[in-house]
C-alpha cells in the first residue's frame, strides 16, 4: 500500500498535538462517509471504486481498441479535471522520453492534449505533429462551452471532416459529457458520436477514475482494470481508524501545521513521472481549499532540479511552507554510475552506484537540510509506478480534501 510519514516533521509536531486534532479529523471523516455535509451532493467519486457502471466501463475499453486500431493519434481536448488526471496518469505509467524519437519501423501510438490554453503556436504544433497521420479525437466537457476546449474541438473537428468526410469524422470522435443535456451533448446525438458519461455528483477535479480519465488511459494502453482495483483497495484501507489511516493522519499533519502559520505546501518529487501528479493536485487542493479567504496554497517542485533553483528560497525563505515529499521506492529500470580514469569531477566514489540511489541519498540529504532550515517535511511512499499504485495514489490524495 501507499503509505505516509510524518515523522521528519517530529521537530515541528508533537504526539501530543496529534491526538488533540485526531477526534476532529474522525468527525470530519464521518461526515464525509455519511454524506451529510456541505457539497455531499458531488460525492459520488467516494465510491467510484467500486460502483461505476459495468456497462460504460466495458464500452470504454472497447472504445480504446477501436481508437488504437483506427488512429496513430488519439487528441484528447479539455481543460482542468477534463485533461490533468489523464495527463497525470499518462506520464507516471508511460514517461514522455525527453527526446522523441520516432524510428518508422513500428507504428506508434501517441496520445497529445489540446484546449488547454489559447495559443496559436501550441494548436499549430499539434496540428503539425499529427501531419497525415489517422487521428480520433476524444472531446471532455460537461457542458461543452467551456472557452479554450470549445475552441479547440472546432479546429481538430474541421481537420477531422477534412480528412474523413463528416459521416467517417463522426466515427472517430468520442464525447464524455453530460449524460442529458449540454452544447456537447445535443451535438453528439445529432451527429451519432458515441458519448461517454460525466457523472452528476463527480466534480470534474475528482473525475479521473470516470470516462474522463479511464478512456485517454485505456487508449495509451494502460491497464485501468489495475487502476480501479489499486483505487478500491485503497478505498478500503482509508477507511480505518486514524492510527491506521494515512489519509486522515495527512489532513490532520497538514491542519496542524496550517494552524502554525505553514500556509504554503510544497508537493516535491524525485522522479519526472510527477510532474503532472502534481498539476492534478494542485487543481485538487486548490480549487477544493481555496475559498472564503481560506485554504492551504499548493506549489511543487521537481528534485533535483529545482534545487538549483527554488532550493535556495525553500532553504532560507519565508518559514511559511511545508514540504510533503512523494517517493517512488522501486524505479522501473536501472542506470549505473560508470567509473573515469582521470576522475577530474570527483565522482567516481559514487561508480557502480545507481542512478536511484544517487537520488535517494540526495532526498536524504535535502530532507535533512530543510528540516534543519526550518521546514517541515511529509513523506508520501509509492511502492513502485505501476496502474494498480497509481489508482490508489489518486484515490489517496483525493480523501484528505476534509
Amino acid at each position: 500500500m501507499i503509505s505516509f510519514d510524518y515523522s521528519p516533521a517530529q521537530k515541528f509536531v508533537s504526539n501530543e498535538e496529534v491526538s488533540a486534532i485526531e477526534p476532529f479529523v474522525t468527525t470530519a471523516a464521518k461526515l464525509l462517509e455519511s454524506r451529510t455535509g456541505p457539497g455531499h451532493d458531488f460525492l459520488g467519486w467516494l465510491d467510484l471504486p467500486v460502483k461505476y457502471d459495468r456497462a460504460e466501463f466495458r464500452r470504454i475499453k472497447a472504445a480504446a481498441k477501436r481508437i488504437r486500431k483506427q488512429s496513430e493519434v488519439l487528441v484528447v481536448v479539455g481543460i482542468g479535471g477534463s485533461y490533468l488526471g489523464a495527463k497525470a496518469g499518462l506520464e507516471f505509467c508511460q514517461p514522455t522520453p525527453a527526446v522523441p524519437i520516432r524510428s518508422g519501423r513500428k507504428k506508434h501510438f501517441d496520445i497529445v492534449f489540446a484546449g488547454t490554453n489559447l495559443s496559436d503556436d501550441y494548436h499549430n504544433q499539434v496540428l503539425e505533429a499529427i501531419g497525415d497521420r489517422d487521428f480520433s479525437i476524444n472531446v471532455i466537457s460537461k457542458s461543452g462551452t467551456t472557452t479554450e476546449p470549445a475552441i479547440a474541438f472546432r479546429i481538430f473537428k474541421q481537420k477531422l471532416e477534412e480528412k474523413y468526410g463528416k459521416a467517417g469524422a463522426g466515427q472517430r470522435i468520442y464525447a464524455t459529457t453530460d449524460k442529458a443535456r449540454g452544447a456537447l451533448k445535443t451535438l453528439a446525438d445529432r451527429e451519432g458520436y458515441e458519448t461517454f458519461v460525466v457523472p452528476d455528483d463527480v466534480g470534474g477535479r475528482f473525475s479521473v477514475l470516470t470516462a474522463v480519465g479511464l478512456l485517454p488511459l485505456a487508449a495509451a494502453g494502460i491497464d485501468v482494470d489495475a487502476l480501479l482495483r489499486g483505487a478500491a483497495d485503497a478505498r478500503l484501507a482509508y477507511k480505518k481508524p486514524f492510527a491506521e489511516n494515512a489519509c486522515y493522519q495527512y489532513a490532520a499533519l497538514r491542519n496542524i501545521l496550517r494552524n502554525k502559520g505553514k500556509e504554503i505546501e510544497i508537493l516535491a518529487n524525485y522522479e519526472p513521472r510527477c510532474h503532472y501528479i502534481a498539476e492534478w493536485w494542485k487543481q485538487l487542493y486548490g480549487e477544493s481549499e481555496g475559498k472564503d479567504g481560506k485554504g492551504i496554497f499548493p506549489a511543487s517542485v521537481g528534485f533535483t532540479a529545482d534545487l538549483h533553483s527554488m532550493g535556495q528560497y525553500i532553504q532560507d525563505g519565508r518559514r511559511t511552507i511545508f514540504e510533503t515529499v512523494l517517493e517512488i521506492e522501486r524505479p522501473q529500470t536501472e542506470l549505473l554510475v560508470p567509473k573515469t580514469e582521470d576522475d577530474l569531477d570527483g565522482l567516481n566514489y559514487l561508480a557502480g552506484k545507481s542512478l536511484d540511489f544517487v537520488n535517494k541519498k540526495a532526498a536524504e540529504g535535502t530532507r535533512m537540510a530543510h528540516i534543519d532550515g526550518g521546514v517541515p517535511n511529509l513523506t508520501i511512499r509509492i511502492p513502485e509506478a505501476s496502474p494498480y499504485y497509481l489508482g490508489q495514489l489518486f484515490f489517496s490524495l483525493k480523501k484528505p480534501v476534509l
